[in-house]
């Protein structure tokens, strides 16, 4: 993948959602169209620029598994694979 999102913006690779829950109950076809809320940071922006001319840390770094806002991504495919740009103020969570 070649992107470097920038400022507050983080690129994240959607999490698949699975066919079969936990208890063996087979999900229907329609289940795949519903927006991804979580997936892995695959690249992070430099950090928001403070008025002093220094970048704020980013909160996320490249390998976190994260929680957002589910209507909040922008969604573009790259090379063929999909993933979500998000704002680092719509990351709700990073999933231990």
């Amino acid at each position: 993948m070649n992107i470097k999102p920038i400022h507050t913006n983080v690129v994240v690779k959607p999490k698949k959602e699975d066919d079969i829950t936990k208890s063996g109950i087979i999900l229907p076809g329609s289940s795949e169209k519903e927006r991804p809320e979580q997936g892995e940071v695959v690249a992070v922006g430099e950090g928001k620029l403070l008025d002093d001319g220094k970048r704020a840390p980013m909160s996320v770094k490249v390998g976190d598994n994260v929680m957002f806002k589910k209507y909040s991504p922008d969604e573009v495919s790259i090379d063929g694979e999909d993933y979500l740009i998000v704002a680092e103020g719509d990351i709700i969570a990073i999933l231990k």
